[in-house]
């Protein structure tokens, strides 16, 4: 089976929950003081999701496997992934769990974050419709560190994703634990794409600066590096571009990095090379942060094009 007769270009696992986002200029105080923010928002949230609709936004056919608990939050989950053209009918449904969900408090250019883990933590391998790998051309698992029940089975995942012919990519974000530990059974050494920012790079390597983290994982054929308004790198093989960030108005940074990792894996897949895949990449996680949220202001292809040239 070709490229051309695939059902799906990419196959995603990872977290699923809701996002609250909040606003204001607060520090949240206990006995029971209200203070008043300026705005609420639920959307949806997760590395994972966020990555699967820029994908999709962009023109790719796109399918989720996952869990959500059988509940309001689960619910929405799957509409809004269903909204942005995401299959979700990989995604197991069960009342036995309640779906993840994350508040987020904005504070000027600073955020909280607090995460329920809830379904996020309970996903198993045997959750995983894994006969989709027979349909699709490439794998991509987010949110590695949060997947408790998961991450001994990444590894064996990745590689029957490279039996059945798919490149595979793989972004862990932050550990929430700060244990950074990837095991001995290491999911990297079976990863074609790593997208790590420059904290999650050193941390994961153990290196006290980003070349010598570079250098260290030297077995991974594509590392495409965020580094916030600094702008970005990657290496593919001996081949290394940097790319400065765009100056955009900021309204929300929720998702830019997982919206940057559907860029570089679009150019990826199209056989854009990689300065174009890492440019795209850069103009992708750059205009959605002028929407709240990690999904509203993701740019589709004919959107993110014309900043390429």
């Amino acid at each position: 089976m070709d490229n051309n007769t695939k059902t799906f270009d990419v196959l995603v696992i990872g977290e699923l929950n809701v996002d609250l986002i909040l606003n204001g200029t607060i520090t949240p105080e206990f006995n029971q003081k209200e203070q008043l923010l300026k705005d609420a928002q639920l959307v949806l949230g997760s590395s994972s999701a966020i990555f699967a609709c820029g994908v999709a936004r962009l023109g790719l056919k796109v399918a989720f496997l996952g869990l959500v608990g059988d509940d309001v939050f689960g619910k929405f989950v799957i509409k809004e992934l269903g909204a942005r053209n995401v299959d979700t009918h990989a995604i197991k449904i069960t009342p036995k769990v309640k779906t993840g969900c994350t508040i987020i408090l904005n504070r000027g250019n600073d955020r909280a974050i607090m995460t329920y883990p809830g379904s996020i933590a309970q996903l198993k391998k045997s959750d995983l419709d894994l006969s989709l790998f027979k349909s699709a051309r490439h794998l991509h698992l987010g949110g590695y560190f949060l997947l408790d029940s998961l991450k001994k089975d990444v590894s064996s995942i990745f590689r029957l994703a490279h039996q059945n012919h798919l490149t595979v990519s793989l972004d862990t974000n932050y550990d929430p634990k700060e244990k950074w530990g990837l095991g001995r059974d290491n999911p990297l050494r079976d990863t074609d794409i790593f997208f790590p920012n420059e904290t999650e790079i050193k941390q994961i390597t153990r290196q006290p600066d980003v070349e010598s983290a570079m250098k260290s994982l030297g077995y991974i054929s594509t590392i495409a590096v965020k580094r916030g308004k600094t702008g970005s790198f990657a290496r593919q093989k001996n081949e290394i571009k940097t790319v400065t960030a765009m100056k955009v108005k900021v309204k929300d940074t929720v998702g830019a990095g997982d919206s940057f990792d559907a860029g570089f894996l679009y150019g990826y897949l199209s056989g854009f090379g990689l300065e174009k895949s890492l440019k795209l990449a850069s103009v992708c996680g750059s205009l959605s942060t002028t929407q709240a949220g990690g999904i509203a202001g993701q740019p589709n292809l004919s959107k993110a094009i014309p900043y390429l040239k």
